[in-house]
């Protein structure tokens, strides 16, 4: 007789509650939406485009924070409806949003970068210098306040990158500003600013990257399937593994599901808890959906015809080892 089993656990706590995220989040906003009104007022004072077009840069930083507070928000929304897993990723979204948003910064400093190496323009050193290090200062505290957060969410992640982005671009501004006002060579700030680019590059791709394999349904990096399909066939009584798909809900929070065939006359959820187990405490698969059947005769036939994926059999007919051979009824 077959048997099937359906296990969960539900391990998905992180070191750092929600609430305690959207406290530093929100602290890190404050701090950037001040900045940004006083560089917009010295801007305009001094007459300063590169100032106004700083507070710019600033505005990205605070709306991507602002996504990510949104996001927690919904993300906390209990399962409703057809949303069965509720709207844990919306995060995705937010951290997909961000990293496309830091990658057309990017390129968009790049443009302004040649521009102005070939045409440059005149700049007020002292005052780049000023805002630089003002900045420098700012964005230090609103790093260290989202640093503190749960960065192993996605959303968390994207926002942390934009505002240490705007860090290194305050101390590449600083940088600039102090060779410019030492030397004269306008070009400085320029060479900074492709900096800057380079390193919004890299940070927008990986978060484009991982919010992608997490739409795609793609295994959490470090798990290799085969070699889990493999594994489980090596635990004594199983007979076959198919179906076997292992993904992220959302950063941070694995599943996997499987169809096991078990041979005849073994206690199909014994066999079912010890593979939990193992998901469990050796790959942090706490959320699993397990299918636990008897395989039928020596030699196992597949039970699904449209089976997903590889289909993972033990080598040699596994012996009951420490199962006990109970009849399942």
């Amino acid at each position: 007789m077959a048997g099937a089993g359906h296990g969960h656990g539900h391990g998905h706590g992180h070191g750092v509650s929600t609430s305690a995220d959207r406290k530093l989040l929100t602290g890190a906003l404050a701090l950037i939406l001040a900045f940004m009104a006083a560089e917009v007022i010295v801007g305009f004072a001094a007459g300063s485009l590169a100032l106004i077009t700083d507070a710019a840069h600033m505005l990205t930083d605070a709306i991507a924070i602002a996504l990510a507070l949104i996001a927690i928000r919904l993300a906390a929304r209990p399962p409703a409806g057809g949303f069965t897993y509720g709207l844990k990723r919306v995060e995705i979204l937010s951290a997909q949003a961000n990293g496309i948003t830091l990658l057309l910064l990017a390129a968009f400093f790049v443009y302004e970068s040649v521009e102005r190496m070939i045409h440059p323009p005149e700049v007020e050193g002292l005052l780049v210098l000023i805002v630089g290090v003002v900045g420098i200062f700012v964005n230090l505290a609103a790093t260290w306040l989202i640093s503190k957060a749960n960065r192993s969410s996605l959303n968390v992640e994207g926002a942390f990158q934009h505002i240490l982005n705007d860090l290194f671009a305050f101390v590449a501004t600083a940088v600039a500003g102090l060779i410019v006002l030492l030397t004269g060579f306008t070009r400085a700030d320029s060479i900074a600013a492709l900096i800057v680019a380079a390193l919004m590059l890299k940070a927008g791709v990986d978060l484009v990257r991982a919010s992608g394999r997490i739409f795609l349904e793609a295994a959490p990096a470090g798990i290799d399937p085969a070699a889990l399909g493999k594994e489980l066939c090596c635990i004594p009584g199983v007979v076959e593994v198919h179906d076997l798909h292992v993904w992220e809900i959302t950063s941070g929070e694995p599943a996997a599901s499987a169809h096991i065939l078990v041979r005849e006359g073994l206690d199909c959820h014994l066999i079912r808890e010890q593979i939990e187990a193992v998901l469990a405490e050796r790959h942090h698969l706490t959320h699993s959906t397990l299918q636990v059947d008897h395989a039928s005769g020596d030699v196992p036939e597949l039970h699904c015809s449209d089976a997903h994926g590889a289909v993972h059999r033990a080598v040699t007919p596994a012996g009951p080892g420490p199962v006990q051979a109970t009849p399942s009824h």
